[in-house]
Order: structure tokens, then sequence, then C-alpha cells
């Protein structure tokens, strides 16, 4: 691509550095990794974080008019307000559900529902940077391999501004993921291994057509979309920073997201303390808990219903690895039995719908507060990254039966007689 072009689209960016080597770069020498470490070589996008501090301030975020992502525009890796695509992505709600597990002895626990974004989930914030970018570089085709919901994110952002996508996922992502794929117009190709492999594909369509890479993993400048969603929390709590921050973890992009903001807004002098992280991964598929504990990476195949963290070589991991130990952070590992309960009971208690993956994070804060005393009297704050709808088959496998009745009152009554006494009772 034209060197002019990469330059202006880089905007407010002033270096990158490896995580591996600890070397930087020009933001024009290279769009993804670093080119000494090659694939391992995961960058960290810095800003002139002194300027910004003179020129922005909090009470800017609290009268800022855009209801959207772009309210942190200043250090977004976008050098044009006009670049950004018109799906409005972010400004999620955080619930306060205390009281709906006040058995825990929290202070205070929200959750961040995410699926609430246009496509379902938290990946459009990666994906609206990723297709922005793109844009301003002049790319004519954009690519990413994912599980779902990566893919589903950039299949309807490049479809509301016109730019052609290419997207890899196993075969056996869930059908409502693929259908949103088709129905936003993405040329969709179901690989027939696992998303490991299916992101070799999308790595080759990235070197020999010149596509734009979206792939989060290896693209340092989509973590930097993802980190608006705790950069909301921050600001919803009034710039007062949790203790604890829990998510779910595949590739690990989301968990060295939710670092990043927390640091950034920290240089900003926006919060006075950094949270405490929590990592949690299905015990089918968990590199990144034993990876902490023991010091020593290794790849696993993923066997797990949480498809969208079903990761079994996360090339994000030395980022996620360093905010667990730079946030005397937590890594837990859950059951899918455990994952399959919490959809349950985070529908049952808070009306808030999430997909297998989505409630991961979740299903580690029942494990962790059940067994001890971690989280009493803390603020926390979890994050729901994915809606339940994108995955239906795993939902009915915990979600109960239907009763079937006769067009009869009186039926009715006596069919639905133990639920009736039940309300009438208080007990519901």
């Amino acid at each position: 691509m034209d060197k002019d072009l990469i330059k202006r689209a880089n905007g407010k960016v002033t270096e990158l550095e490896c995580v591996k080597c600890g070397r930087f770069f020009e933001p024009e020498e290279t769009e993804t990794t670093c080119p000494v470490c090659g694939i391992e070589g995961i960058l960290d996008v810095h800003y002139d974080y002194e300027f910004i501090k003179k020129n922005w301030k909090k009470d800017d975020i609290s009268r800022e008019n855009e209801f959207s992502m772009w309210r942190y525009f200043p250090i977004l890796p976008v050098a044009f307000r006009k670049s950004i695509p018109p799906l409005r992505v972010g400004v999620t709600p955080l619930y306060d559900v205390t009281m709906k597990f006040k058995e825990f002895r929290l202070k205070k626990l929200y959750i961040k529902d995410e699926g609430l974004n246009p496509t379902g989930s938290l990946k459009d914030r990666a994906s609206a940077v990723g297709v922005a970018r793109a844009y301003e570089q002049g790319a004519k085709l954009i690519t990413c391999a994912s599980t779902g919901n990566a893919a589903s994110s950039l299949a309807g952002i490049t479809a509301s501004v016109g730019i052609k996508s290419i997207i890899f996922v196993p075969k056996n992502a869930p059908k409502a993921k693929i259908a949103q794929l088709l129905i936003f117009g993405s040329k969709v190709f179901t690989v027939k291994g696992t998303y490991d492999e299916a992101f070799e594909l999308s790595s080759k369509v990235v070197e020999e057509l010149k596509a734009y890479n979206r792939n989060c993993a290896v693209n340092p400048y989509l973590v930097e979309g993802k980190k608006t969603a705790t950069l909301e929390v921050l600001e919803q709590l009034g710039f007062q920073a949790p203790d604890f921050i829990i998510t779910s973890v595949g590739d690990g992009c989301i968990l060295s997201s939710v670092w990043k903001a927390c640091k950034d807004f920290y240089k900003l002098e926006f919060i006075n303390k950094l949270p405490r992280l929590v990592a949690v991964q299905s015990e089918g598929c968990k590199p990144v808990v034993d990876a902490f504990y023991s010091g020593e990476f290794k790849p696993v195949k993923p066997q797990t219903i949480a498809d969208s963290i079903a990761v079994g070589v996360p090339r994000n991991r030395l980022k996620a690895l360093r905010a667990l130990k730079e946030s005397d952070g937590i890594a837990v590992a859950v059951s899918d039995d455990d994952i399959l309960r919490t959809m349950k009971i985070l529908g049952n208690k808070t009306g808030v719908f999430g997909e297998p993956a989505g409630v991961t994070g979740f299903a580690g804060l029942l494990k962790l507060a059940s067994t001890n005393d971690i989280f009493k009297n803390a603020t926390v704050v979890v994050l729901v990254t994915g809606n339940g709808l994108k995955d239906i088959n795993a939902a009915m496998k915990i979600a109960g039966n239907t009763i079937d009745v006769e067009p009869d009152f009186e039926k009715f009554k006596e069919q639905a007689s133990e639920f009736l006494f039940s309300i009438n009772s208080g007990n519901n």
C-alpha cells in the first residue's frame, strides 16, 4: 500500500513497541507484527500522552455528544472522523446486579453487556477500527479468520461502508453466526478444520492478495478498538476503577484490551488506580491459564462448547500473560457444564442473555466467589462479550422445556398449578 496513505492513516500513533523483543518501530514500518520477531512479535500502540493530557480532559468526555465508542477518538488510531463507519458501536449498558448475588458479599457487582452491539458482540469495536483504518489506507479488500463473532462483526461493518471482505470460519461454527455473514454479503469460506487452520488461510490472503488484515491477534490497532469497552466501564463508574475486571479469554485480545484501556486512562490521570484482572477459559481449551501458572505455553486442541474462545494457539498470549502479571491477576478454568449453567443463571437473575463464551467470565466469578472470599467487599465488573442468540443450540441444552397445553383454561390451570401456587405463595 502507498506509504503516504499509511502515514496519514496512523494519525496520532507515535510508535509501536514489540512485546517480545522490546524494539520500537515507526508506524509506517509495519501494520501488524514486529519485522524482527515475526508472528510472535505482537505490538503495542503508543500515543503522545503528554500532548493528549494537555488537550483532552475528563470533562471533555462527559460533555461529548458522540454516543458511541468514538467518544474516545483522541486515543484511537484513526486519523479522520470522516473515516468512522456509520453503524453505531459501543455505549453498551453497565448493569448493577449486586443484590442479585448478595450471597457473595461483594461491595458492587456490575455486568457490561456487549451483546447489544450492532452484530451482537464486543468484537464490533475491533472491526470498527479495522474498517476505518482499511478505508484510510485505500484498501479494497479486508479479511479475517474467526470462530464466528469477529467474522460477523467484520461482515456487518464492511457492509456499511462498501468494502469487500473474505472470511474464514471453522465448518462447525454456529449457524446463527454463519447466517449473519451471508446476510451481510461477505464471501464466506467454511474451513474443514480448526480456527488456527482458518487463521493460516486468512494470513495467505493478506500476503498474496494484499488484503487488509483484520485478525485482532496480530493487528495491534484492533485491540485499541476493543479497549473502548473498558474505557466506557471506567467512565460509567465515574472514572473510578473497580477492584477486579473479569473476562473470558480466547486469543487473549480482549484481556489485553482491558489492560490497555486501564493503562491509557491511568497515564492520562483519568483514574488513580489500576484494577486486578481475572482471565477465564474453558477447561477444554485453557492454554493461557496453564501458561500463566506453569510459565510454559503449550498448544492445545480445543474441546469446548464456547466456540468464540476455542483457540488452541492464542496468538495474543504474550500481551494477555503480561496483563495478568502486571495487574497481579488471576486465571481460572471452568467446565462446559459450568458455562451452560451460568447462561441460565445469568438469564434468570438479570435478564442478560449471553452466548457460552460471553458468559464464561461470569462462570469464573461464580466459581471463585463460591470457594473463597477473594471478592469480598470488592467492586467487580464482568464483561459479557456476546449475545446468546449467537448460539441457540447451546442455549437450548440448558434452557428447559415448553409445556404443551390444550386451548382450555381449566386444563391450563391444572397443568400450571404448581407454577401458579409458587407465585401466590411468594416462592418465585
